[in-house]
């Protein structure tokens, strides 16, 4: 089970909590944290190889979290395109093109292995999917997207895997082929999430910002930071807010406090 709020105000960390944050001071070494950019696309193409199609459950919920993707129709059966920035093996995609049969999708990841993994499962088709290795900070997303004819962009926990200096060249990057008027669709871990508080220390590369055991990266962000992003790039904020899930383990009478950030920002 699990109960959730919305709101622009932060989770408050229990005396425990904040003690522990605050002590964990120490960050990764230059050489080490170099290393891990360099070696980012590797690492996760060894997450895919170690994983398969496994780890991450299909996200029957983006269309119940989402309902712009109704929304931003015109009329009922209107043809929509979107980019799946950072599709991983289509657990997002897949769900959606089943839901909905007037959409064609983009989707495109970093990692060339989650790539074939797409390409292999019987329900990708080249007729209602376009999918292609991208890493969205360097490689140009108008070779395979023309300019200004997406209705829908999500990034759905894609942006806290890439280094915040680069950020804001993946939101340069998907602009681009954003029809005016239109959407980026966001959900990310919030500050203070449960997968923040557990690392160990000697995982901080920096403020948010921590290394798994594996060497993949995550970035946990506030509701300022995400919003100052986006504004640089010259969208337009629609909805920035926190959620908070209180996920309960009643086998193991365990309550887990989630938090991730739901956005919607547009491209004016």
């Amino acid at each position: 089970g699990a109960l959730q709020k919305k709101g622009h105000s932060a989770r408050i960390l229990s005396p425990e909590e904040a003690e522990r944050l605050a002590k964990d001071q120490v960050l990764v070494s230059e050489f080490k944290q170099l290393k891990l950019e360099k070696e980012a696309q590797k690492n996760w193409d060894l997450f895919y190889k170690r994983n398969s199609t496994n780890f991450f459950k299909d996200r029957h919920w983006t269309t119940r979290e989402f309902q712009e993707l109704e929304a931003c129709r015109e009329f009922a059966d209107q043809k929509l395109t979107i980019l799946e920035a950072g599709c991983g093996v289509g657990n997002c995609l897949f769900p959606l093109l089943e839901d909905d049969l007037n959409i064609f999708a983009y989707a495109c990841d970093f990692s060339p292995r989650a790539v074939e993994y797409v390409k292999k499962n019987a329900l990708y088709s080249t007729e209602r999917c376009k999918v292609f290795q991208c890493d969205l900070t360097k490689d140009d997303l108008l070779d395979n997207v023309p300019a200004d004819s997406v209705d829908v962009v999500t990034l759905i926990f894609v942006l806290s895997a890439i280094h915040p200096d680069k950020m804001h060249l993946v939101l340069k990057n998907i602009y681009k082929v954003l029809k005016p008027g239109k959407c980026v669709l966001f959900r990310d871990y919030g500050l203070y999430d449960h997968a923040m508080l557990r690392f160990k220390s000697g995982s901080k590369l920096g403020e948010n910002f921590y290394v798994r055991q594996d060497g993949t990266r995550s970035y946990f962000f506030t509701e300022e930071f995400l919003s100052q992003l986006f504004k640089a790039e010259g969208y337009e904020q629609v909805v920035n807010e926190y959620v908070q899930r209180e996920t309960v383990n009643r086998k193991e009478d365990l309550r887990v406090p989630r938090v991730f950030l739901q956005s919607k920002f547009q491209k004016p």
